[in-house]
């Protein structure tokens, strides 16, 4: 008896059962990282531990169910500021809540009686575990406050200078809406921006269809609104000095404030285009969206490229009429182009003229749009934030963004997009100089009516072959119907 109680000392002093007891420490810590409540349940602290496991059940459901059943809703939540910011303190919170339960968890199984060395060992090892849990977190938390950051930025919350916003019912008599993209170059000082792409997304707001209406920059002498006419009676010319052409509205309106009056610097120059341009398609514009050209490689950079076909030899800057050649070339093919060739394949116009070059700049949108999926806007998220505040400049209100975020799913999934450029080549009786207003018109309220009413796909092996055979042509558009119709699907001719 007296030898057994010598031996007892030992064997809960220093022997290997405090190591033992270490691995199985770090083993049920471990555990509760992934299951919340392991390590107490072990510990003898049941009570504590079905609260956690509890605790840990409801968040892993209610986060499954919410992806499940309410993605949509979720979508549209992403994109409100307000959301953001309390989904933002929830991540960090969720990140602390964990740290400390991991924490905890080692405290209450870990074996004591061990030397100094292993006691910082393990240490060292549940600080591991904590981390490797919290960075993700955070990570999702500093993203989240970065894109609530942007779309602040972007989207003013303020400015109710485009159409007032319905928060319950925001289509409400609103059939189509009707936004005005323009893309030029310029940044936060826009002053001197020439609006070289101009398109009017007429948008159904049940359906998703879409029709794009392309409008040439050199559209020159065109009539203007009634309450401008008496300044330009015989169409417009400009400033003394100008060519008068449509690209240079901006610019026309922000030299002269008493052309949209009410309005703040930056915010005349759309302004001034929305009411010419929707003057012109007979169309009411609701919203406008500029976009520096600049800094739109930025985008393209930011996403990883994009992948386009391109149809004939572009030329890379250069000015012909200077005999100033070109820097380098665009070859035809497939290529996944870097921002800086993204934008010379949407801006060069030396190898055919400004109309091929709208149809090229539609394909290129749809091929950014196409390939924008969600693991490419995850990875590249913080460079994509910072080059859209740097490029995109809109009136549309933040309060609008739930409901466009459920129409654009619309678009991208199902929702057909179709192109109608004003081409003097294609469009018969339509002119760029002096343009007829009244064809226009009927054009665009042709393709709107077509784009509701589409006509069934021919089924003819001839047509089938060429559909089998087309290979994304760049001219885009086509000669309209005695309706005056004329947009063409950019499912087909961008392939």
């Amino acid at each position: 008896m007296a030898l057994r109680q010598a031996e007892r000392p030992a064997v809960s002093g220093r022997g290997p059962v405090p190591v033992a007891g270490l691995w199985r420490a770090l083993g049920l810590t471990m555990a509760s990282v992934f299951v919340w409540g392991v390590a107490h349940v072990a510990a003898g602290r049941r009570l504590a531990g079905a609260a956690l496991m509890g605790l840990y059940g409801v968040l892993v459901s209610a986060a499954v169910l919410s992806v499940l059943l309410f993605q949509e809703k979720l979508q549209q939540i992403a994109v409100q500021h307000t959301w953001l910011g309390v989904i933002t303190i929830g991540i960090l919170a969720l990140a602390l809540t964990w740290a400390l339960i991991i924490i905890r968890s080692y405290q209450v199984v870990r074996p004591v009686g061990l030397p100094p060395a292993m006691r910082v060992a393990a240490g060292s090892l549940v600080v591991v575990m904590t981390l490797l849990v919290c960075m993700p977190l955070v990570y999702a938390a500093n993203t989240t406050y970065v894109l609530g950051n942007t779309l602040s930025n972007i989207f003013p919350g303020e400015d109710h200078s485009g159409q007032p916003v319905n928060a319950a019912n925001p289509w409400k008599n609103l059939p189509r809406l009707n936004v005005l993209l323009l893309g030029g170059d310029g940044g936060q000082d826009r002053t001197g921006i020439r609006t070289d792409s101009m398109t009017v997304a007429s948008i159904d707001t049940k359906t998703g269809d879409t029709v794009l209406f392309g409008l040439p920059r050199s559209l020159q002498k065109f009539q203007m609104p009634p309450r401008l006419q008496s300044r330009w009676p015989d169409g417009y010319t400009g400033d003394p000095g100008d060519q008068g052409l449509l690209n240079e509205l901006y610019i026309m309106g922000e030299r002269h404030p008493e052309l949209e009056p009410g309005y703040n610097k930056g915010q005349r120059g759309p302004h001034l285009l929305e009411d010419v341009i929707g003057y012109l398609l007979g169309l009411k514009i609701n919203y406008y969206v500029l976009v520096n050209l600049g800094g739109f490689k930025d985008i393209v950079n930011a996403m990883g490229g994009v992948r386009v076909h391109i149809e004939k030899r572009l030329p890379i800057g250069g000015e012909p009429e200077r005999g100033i050649p070109p820097s380098g070339y665009l070859e035809p093919g497939w290529h996944k182009l870097d921002g800086e060739d993204a934008l010379w394949y949407g801006r060069s116009r030396h190898a055919d003229d400004d109309f091929h070059r709208m149809d090229r700049q539609k394909c290129l949108l749809k091929d950014i749009a196409d390939q924008a999926d969600p693991q490419t806007v995850v990875t590249h998220f913080e460079k994509l934030a910072k080059a859209a505040q740097n490029t995109i400049f809109t009136n549309i209100p933040s309060a609008l963004l739930p409901a466009l975020v459920k129409l654009s799913g619309t678009v991208k999934h199902g929702a057909d997009l179709q192109n109608l450029a004003f081409n003097p080549y294609k469009l018969a009786g339509f002119h760029v100089y002096q343009p007829d207003v009244a064809l226009m018109r009927r054009v665009v309220a042709g393709a709107i009516t077509g784009s509701q009413n589409p006509q069934p796909p021919s089924t003819s092996p001839s047509a089938a072959k060429k559909k089998h055979t087309a290979r994304r042509p760049v001219a885009a558009t086509a000669t309209p119907t005695s309706g005056g119709g004329g947009a063409v699907s950019l499912k087909n001719a961008c392939g």
